[in-house]
């Protein structure tokens, strides 16, 4: 059973990518949301903003992408995936903004 994920792909006023996810990211659906990164990190000159601010859970899987391109991103997330975040170590390697709850 695939878990519910929504990912959009958007620019801000200058121009800067971001992909937002929503939902869980999951073994169920981290196929969508890897093409999806690597898709926006290919119209990117620059670092990819990957919002997660309406992300509820990750697993190692989802943890395990991001890793991949730590070099590339920056992340934007819901202070429910700080400890994630901080515990495997993703947020030594990518610039991270925790913000308050999470947005729809």
């Amino acid at each position: 059973m695939n878990t519910a994920l929504s990912l959009d792909q958007s620019r801000s006023d200058n121009g800067t990518l971001a992909l937002k996810a929503a939902g869980e990211i999951d073994l169920s659906n981290i196929e969508a949301f890897t093409a999806a990164l690597e898709a926006a990190l290919d119209q990117t000159g620059d670092v990819l903003t990957v919002d997660l601010t309406s992300v509820t859970y990750l697993d190692s899987a989802a943890i395990n992408a991001l890793f991949l391109h730590a070099d590339k991103i920056r992340i934007v997330a819901n202070r429910m995936l700080n400890a994630v975040l901080t515990i495997s170590g993703l947020a030594d390697l990518v610039a991270l903004d925790i913000v308050d709850g999470t947005s729809a």
